[in-house]
């Protein structure tokens, strides 16, 4: 599966936390992430993870294209809760267009450390096995 990772800056080190805790499954998958989010996970983990452009910089818009390409399979993103951060109009639509089209694509998204949770293990369990009918890019359509 093709699984993306996004992170605020105040949540980099909990994704990294919980790349940790779940490397295991992870390390299984093909991961995508925004540069700076993916330099910490990268780091703390060492998963291989494709670095796209830092979000604010165009990689939120690379990860909705793969959505909209049915290239993306699982979105995590670890979002601020802080509402002082997000003071910025464009970046604040990039986010629910983001959100809106994991709904029009069926890309089940987290954007919190329980929900991921739970993703997660029903990934590990073979829960969204389904997924690699859909996505073009997955080993099962490659046959």
């Amino acid at each position: 599966m093709e699984i993306a990772l996004i992170a605020h800056d105040s949540k980099k080190e909990l994704m990294t936390q919980f790349c940790i805790a779940y490397c295991g499954v992870l390390s299984k998958h093909s991961l995508y992430s925004t540069s700076i989010t993916a330099k910490y996970v990268s780091e703390g983990t060492g998963l291989q993870i494709e670095r796209l452009l830092p979000g604010k910089q165009g990689g939120i818009q690379q990860i909705t294209s793969r959505i909209a390409y049915d290239e993306i399979d699982m979105v995590l993103f670890f979002r601020s809760t802080n509402q002082a951060s997000s003071n910025e109009p464009d970046h604040d639509e990039l986010e629910t267009e983001l959100i809106r089209m994991c709904d029009l694509h069926n890309v089940p998204i987290a954007t919190n450390i329980a929900t991921a949770e739970a993703l997660i293990s029903a990934l590990d369990r073979g829960d969204f096995d389904w997924r690699k009918i859909v996505n073009p890019k997955s080993e099962y359509n490659r046959r």
